[in-house]
């Protein structure tokens, strides 16, 4: 019995001591570097992923909003606060394109009339109004309607916006309802200047000079 315990001690022993040995080896082992080829394959998944990502073209520190097409005429990517991505479906998308093409052109004839006026008088302007401009025209019209006038000019405007509201009503909503129309079509081309060639541009051009006229607009105001 003696015998065999001593046996197993220096069997133990001799595995121990050889384990040590290797252990001890292995740290003056240079450690295996990644191949070039493993390298390059994980850059390129980094660079992939961020490039997904796609920035905005006019900021370009923030995502690119991704409920917007960029087929629109007109995108720069702008939508700071994400309003589309949080809108229900592309339908509503195209109801704000619709009402910023609306807006773009009642600025821009207002810009015009706003600039015209101090060029050219409509012959019996100066009767009915005087040498009153811009704002001072809404002013003298209600004072006109008031005390006893005969005068009806808001109402008439009033009445007549109503109508067109009324009756493009109907294409809006098919554009909203994810019909074929483009928003802000509306069939109106008597000089024929909608040839396919030159559709697009007319359309990028109609947009950005009825965002600077917006602005514009405000200003004169």
């Amino acid at each position: 019995l003696p015998c065999s315990v001593r046996t197993s001690s220096s069997n133990m022993f001799r595995a121990v001591l050889l384990a040590a040995v290797f252990a001890s080896a292995s740290a003056f082992v240079a450690p295996v570097l990644p191949s070039t080829r493993a390298v390059a394959r994980t850059n390129t998944n980094a660079m992939s992923g961020m490039s997904m990502q796609k920035k905005s073209a006019s900021m370009p520190w923030l995502d690119a909003p991704p409920a917007l097409d960029e087929s629109m005429a007109g995108y720069a990517g702008f939508d700071p606060l994400w309003v589309s991505s949080f809108l229900p479906d592309a339908g509503y998308v195209k109801f704000l394109q619709e009402a910023e093409i609306k807006h773009c052109r009642v600025a821009m004839l207002a810009a015009t009339g706003a600039i015209v006026q101090d060029i050219f008088t409509f012959p019996g302007v100066k009767s009915v109004i005087g040498d009153v401009k811009m704002t001072s025209v809404h002013d003298k019209f209600l004072s006109m309607e008031g005390k006893g006038g005969n005068q009806a000019a808001m109402h008439q405007i009033l009445l007549w916006t109503g109508l067109f509201e009324i009756f493009t009503a109907v294409a809006i909503v098919q554009t909203f309802n994810g019909g074929s129309r483009a928003p802000g079509d509306f069939g109106f081309d008597p000089l024929g200047f909608g040839k396919p060639n030159a559709l697009e541009t007319y359309k990028l051009k109609e947009i950005k000079n009825g965002r600077l006229a917006m602005i514009g607009i405000g200003g004169m105001v």
